[in-house]
């Protein structure tokens, strides 16, 4: 399980049932960015497998988490380590940019 798609029910749920850092992707189905955005994502997801969780969050059916992480545009990814937020960016980035991101915070 590299890339898990989330819902709202899931999300808290997630976030508390691991030791690994959480990155969660937020995007829509409608917006250009998280398409192009989404297969570096899903690369990460694949190459971190065992030590990054990464979840995928649809916004539009999910206000909940949108709310709770404060999303105010998509793409944004939040990383999380033990429950708390620990990155937070939002526009879509390459794949380099993205590993610059997150090396630091992985174990």
């Amino acid at each position: 399980m590299s890339l898990l798609e989330i819902t709202d029910l899931e999300f808290a749920q997630e976030l508390a049932n691991t030791e690994q850092p959480v990155l969660v992707y937020f995007w829509a189905e409608w917006c250009g960015p998280c398409r192009l955005m989404s297969p570096s994502v899903k690369a990460i997801a694949d190459q971190y497998d065992g030590r990054l969780k990464v979840l995928k969050l649809a916004v539009d059916p999910n206000p909940q988490s949108v709310a709770q992480c404060q999303v105010e545009g998509v793409p944004a990814l939040r990383l999380f380590k033990q429950g708390n937020l620990v990155l937070s960016h939002e526009g879509a980035i390459t794949k380099p940019k993205l590993l610059e991101l997150l090396e630091p915070v992985l174990p």
